[in-house]
């Protein structure tokens, strides 16, 4: 991940009025509660994505059970 990349996505906001592509300037507290906010979604979402992960490895251990009951050997 490129922290630069980042920077370039925030300040590519374009300004409602006049039509100019202006950068939009955030302050320092509000760049913190926007990366705050960012970082407690990506956990969610982590979280949820390991989850789903269990579930996959789990339909898939009980497939190679019941091939190994039925004498296929993986």
């Amino acid at each position: 991940m490129d922290a630069d990349s980042l920077e370039s996505a925030i300040n590519s906001a374009k300004s409602s009025g006049g039509g100019e592509s202006d950068k939009v300037f955030m302050s320092r507290e509000e760049e913190i509660g926007f990366h705050k906010g960012a970082l407690n979604t990506l956990v969610a979402e982590r979280g949820e994505l390991v989850k789903m992960v269990g579930n996959v490895e789990a339909i898939m251990q009980a497939h190679i059970k019941r091939l190994g009951e039925l004498g296929v050997s993986l």
